[in-house]
């Protein structure tokens, strides 16, 4: 087995025992991203099988896959989502997270941070030290969007547009995609960027997550605990 088929595996069986986490009645946010969709696919079995649920998606892919699976979708819940099962791009042992690299974090934000429980899962790569070898994610408007990325690389200095500019998100809006070698301080990199005019959000998460489920390379799980955080 190769390395992508391994990690891939990871990432099923964290998705699997996510799913464990879900039962008829709840609201349940819907992440965006590979191993999220390993998650939707299973969910939407379970609905097939008489699960009752009913999901808020955090990306019009999401919500195309949740609705072919048959999934029930509401993008504006009248209570508080129950649980949020979510990928990331890096994690590190406090539940610090930079997310977006599927440019679905303002999104991802609104759905985490209206949760009673955020799930996380991922493969073991995605668990570090500290943040910053992956990309910080950051959506921008499109207005004025010279001045917004020369103030972010005055921040960064290895800042570009996603895909030349060509990248939109469903929000309409671009992503800017800045390199630190690594976070020392996520919260005070996360309060420059967030700062900068034209910045909409920045793809550092912090204080959200409250479970993360880690696929290991011998196949068993990896499960981290965070304590109850105030949503960020």
């Amino acid at each position: 087995m190769n390395r992508k088929d391994h990690l891939e595996i990871e990432k099923k069986i964290a998705a699997e025992k996510a799913l464990t986490y879900i039962s008829s009645g709840m609201i349940v946010g819907l992440g965006t991203g590979t191993t999220a969709k390993y998650f939707i696919e299973l969910l939407g079995e379970r609905v097939q099988k008489g699960l009752d649920i009913t999901a808020v998606p955090t990306s019009d892919k999401t919500a195309s896959l949740a609705r072919e699976l048959g999934i029930k979708i509401d993008t504006n819940p009248r209570r508080i989502i129950d649980v949020d099962v979510d990928g990331a791009d890096e994690i590190d042992l406090n539940g610090n997270m930079i997310k977006g690299g599927g440019g679905a974090l303002w999104r991802e934000r609104v759905v985490a941070s209206n949760s009673n429980m955020v799930i996380i899962i991922a493969d073991h790569t995605k668990l570090v030290d500290k943040l910053g070898n992956f990309p910080v994610p950051i959506e921008i408007s499109k207005f004025m969007v010279n001045s917004t990325v020369r103030r972010l690389k005055s921040l960064s200095g290895d800042c570009s547009l996603r895909d030349g500019g060509r990248f939109i998100t469903d929000n309409g809006n671009l992503i800017v995609d800045c390199s630190f070698r690594h976070l020392n301080n996520p919260a005070e990199t996360y309060r420059l960027l967030k700062s900068v005019p034209g910045v909409i959000d920045v793809g550092i998460f912090l204080n959200i997550a409250t479970l993360a489920i880690l696929g290991q390379v011998d196949l068993s799980l990896k499960t981290l605990t965070f304590k109850k955080n105030i949503r960020a």
